[in-house]
């Protein structure tokens, strides 16, 4: 038992089961024992690896994107450009380099970057020393102005609540103890929530019994904020994750420990914990908050749309073996449906009046 399943432990004891935000986010940003806040969990030595970790092109083209979204909001100086959840700034240095082609974009933006990780702010301290960044623990802390908003695998660390239907309602799954009260176990309450239905999308409300859904409230207030934010002050902002399109029910809540599937419950802190995004829930908090949504798009569509097969071959025509090797799977496991083409997904949130972001030709539907 770790020293954060002890806390785990104390905390039921004191004021009973936890749900399941709670739990995720103790494991994952307590202060002392966090995931994220102890470790940098990327690449081969970590537990996962994102698109900007595969391949540089990922990075270039989201810069481009960000020029391109910039030239339709008229061009405004200074714009502030935000990541949320930077990583080790690769995707942000990645986009900076390819903004060297957008002279009076790299000159306007502002550099702002959302992360409560000791461990990677000094990481992208280092990766992005050039563009003088400014770090915020939350995205509200971001200074007011036109917006150019980045979140590439944010939203699927968000806490999650879950709910099974019975014949009576909503009855919340829980974190409580085990046998001897010194193990930590799923429970659930003995009665139905009465916040239950306001939580879960309107769409899975009438799930027959049986059913298990999950509702992310961090993700709605987020939407919500940057929803209000750019229909006012103006701007975009552009999400890419993995999850569904649209609402379903289904127990998505995982555990990742050095590239595989660990128990949800094992450990914690020492361990990445995921669910799958509802882009669909997500774009109506947007949408109800006063900005148009667009998409989701498959990664691999969105990929596809800026120009990924033609920057592919670009770098190819002065690459080694070596080097062509790596930019060809890498460039075919961000776009392959087997891979990450199709679970993957991107949404773009605008102000109403701006026209479709590159990349998107849909709004999100209601």
């Amino acid at each position: 038992m770790n020293a954060l399943e002890r806390h785990l432990i104390a905390r039921i004891r004191a004021d009973g089961p936890l749900s399941i935000a709670d739990y995720m986010a103790e494991a994952l940003g307590h202060p002392l024992h966090g995931y994220y806040t102890t470790r940098d969990p990327l690449g081969a030595r970590g537990d996962f690896i994102t698109a900007p970790e595969v391949s540089q092109v990922f990075g270039e083209l989201i810069g481009l994107w960000c020029a391109e979204g910039w030239e339709r909001m008229g061009r405004p100086d200074p714009v502030i450009l935000a990541e949320l959840g930077p990583g080790r700034g690769t995707l942000m240095a990645d986009a900076l380099r390819a903004l060297r082609v957008a002279p009076a974009f790299r000159r306007a933006l502002r550099l702002h970057l959302v992360e409560i990780s000791p461990v990677l702010r000094r990481a992208q301290a280092t990766a992005l020393a050039e563009a003088s960044p400014v770090w915020h623990d939350d995205v509200a802390d971001l200074p007011a102005g036109p917006l150019i908003l980045v979140a590439n695998e944010f939203l699927d660390a968000l806490p999650i609540r879950q709910f099974l239907r019975r014949d009576d309602g909503w009855h919340e799954r829980r974190i409580g103890l085990a046998g001897d009260d010194t193990a930590i176990a799923f429970t659930f309450d003995p009665l139905p929530g009465s916040d239950a239905a306001a939580l879960i999308p309107a769409p899975l409300r009438d799930a027959p019994p049986g059913s298990l859904c999950e509702a992310r409230p961090a993700a709605t207030a987020l939407a919500e904020t940057l929803g209000a934010r750019l229909a006012t002050e103006g701007g975009l902002a552009l999400f890419i994750d993995y999850g569904h399109f649209p609402s379903a029910c289904g127990d998505t809540l995982q555990a990742l420990r050095r590239h595989r599937h660990h128990d949800v419950l094992a450990e914690p802190g020492t361990a990445d914990l995921t669910a799958h995004v509802d882009f669909a829930a997500f774009a109506a908090a947007a949408r109800d908050a006063g900005a148009r949504a667009w998409g989701p798009a498959t990664q691999r569509a969105f990929l596809e749309t800026l120009g990924i097969e033609a920057r592919a071959a670009t770098l190819l025509e002065r690459a080694t073996p070596a080097q062509a090797s790596a930019i060809a799977s890498g460039c075919r496991r961000l776009i392959d449906p087997a891979a990450m083409g199709t679970l993957f997904k991107a949404l773009a949130l605008a102000q109403p009046r701006l026209p479709a972001p590159a990349g998107f030709a849909e709004e999100s539907s209601p």
